[in-house]
């Protein structure tokens, strides 16, 4: 093998792959990037593959000049070393003789010894992909926004292992994210432009964090392929080609049963600014610890006002009133974790939110249009 690299486009695609290259790993071929190159014509290309055994990812790149054909398995850390120190140089040259690795520059030349290709693992591909019925393609915009309106919520190391990740499910064209830690739950969802069997499937946090680092163009087309225990994600595939993939294994295990989670008929609902709401409760968080972490929200429908409140025995107490937009029902004093609140409103676009509340100890919800829904745990006030 023996191409002509983008020095630049090599080193996006290598920092965009190691985020997936095992860190600890027995397989030394799994802390490894496999490099294959082809040509067609007077058109080459250059794929990198890299895996921890749970995750995958696939990338093209098409700043390149192949010279020969061929493939190879370098270390991804040193690989990464190498072409970001090699900073003025704006192209690289690679050759593979054997299982060593030549990455020349003006003035440098770097021998890395790898492995032979055929010891890297099998990852799912494009044509894996095209093949499979049952996948349908989302405007990445769209699918990005899924995942950052639920994500945050999620589980991280919980030893239900099962809320580790977000549900996905496809019902006909309803498509809904949800994630929960057991205190929150955050449920976002959007309508598909096709019609379709109907599935459930959790994907591991690590996948989501990793597929959201892809998207670039939020009018990308991505291709959502998932089977028994894994999913994938193609970018721009189309013909067995594309630009990325990414495949993950699935989290095993039963999501709660979300839906009883999500509480009805509340009695009181109150409207917001959503700025003038996030800016009080990140205020009134100033004065709370880890002992004492809740924000005292009182509520008075008679003035249409929030009065917000915090305090810690040994430093202090903050008192922050605000305007309501609009407000149903009676007078209420409930508790939050502010974080849960500021997480909430960091993710809703909506400039406008809807709070619903019905007793001291029942869960709030805040949505945000017909699409948003966020249940949050109240807290104990001393």
């Amino acid at each position: 093998m023996k191409v002509l690299c983008d020095r630049g486009a090599l080193l996006d695609a290598i920092n965009l792959i190691s985020g997936v290259v095992a860190n600890r790993s027995p397989r030394p071929q799994l802390k490894c990037v496999k490099l294959t190159a082809t040509k067609d014509g007077q058109a080459g290309q250059l794929m990198l593959e890299a895996t921890d055994a749970e995750l995958s990812m696939t990338l093209l790149t098409e700043r390149v000049d192949v010279e020969q054909a061929g493939e190879a398995l370098i270390p991804a850390d040193k690989l990464a070393q190498i072409v970001r120190a090699e900073e003025n140089e704006p192209t690289l040259t690679l050759e593979v003789e054997g299982d060593t690795t030549h990455i020349r520059g003006a003035d440098a030349h770097f021998q890395l010894r790898g492995f032979e290709a055929k010891d890297f693992p099998e990852i799912p591909g494009f044509t894996a992909i095209e093949k499979d019925t049952a996948a349908f393609t989302i405007k990445a915009g769209v699918l990005v926004d899924l995942v950052r309106r639920t994500l945050f919520a999620a589980a991280r190391e919980n030893s239900r292992y099962a809320i580790n990740g977000v549900l996905v499910r496809r019902d006909g064209k309803k498509l809904e994210f949800v994630a929960t830690d057991g205190r929150r739950l955050a449920l976002c969802r959007d309508t598909l432009d096709s019609d379709g069997d109907g599935m459930t499937c959790i994907v591991p946090s690590k996948a989501l964090v990793t597929l959201t680092k892809l998207i670039d163009d939020p009018d990308e087309m991505v291709t959502v392929s998932i089977s028994d225990n894994r999913i994938a994600f193609g970018f721009s595939a189309g013909d067995g080609t594309g630009r990325a993939l990414i495949a993950s294994n699935l989290v095993e295990g039963s999501f709660p049963p979300y839906e009883d989670v999500i509480p009805k008929g509340h009695d009181i609902k109150v409207g917001f600014d959503r700025d003038v709401l996030a800016s009080a409760v990140k205020r009134a968080a100033l004065l709370t610890n880890e002992e004492s972490r809740g924000v005292r929200l009182a509520f008075s429908a008679g003035d249409k006002k929030l009065e917000l409140s915090s305090r810690v025995p040994e430093m202090g107490e903050a008192r922050i009133s605000v305007d309501l937009m609009s407000m149903e029902g009676d007078d209420l004093e409930i508790g939050f974790n502010p974080g849960f609140i500021t997480d909430a409103l960091r993710v809703i676009d909506d400039p406008q939110v809807v709070f619903e509340l019905k007793a001291p100890n029942k869960p709030g919800l805040l949505r945000s249009g017909s699409d948003f829904v966020y249940v949050v745990m109240p807290v104990n006030l001393q």
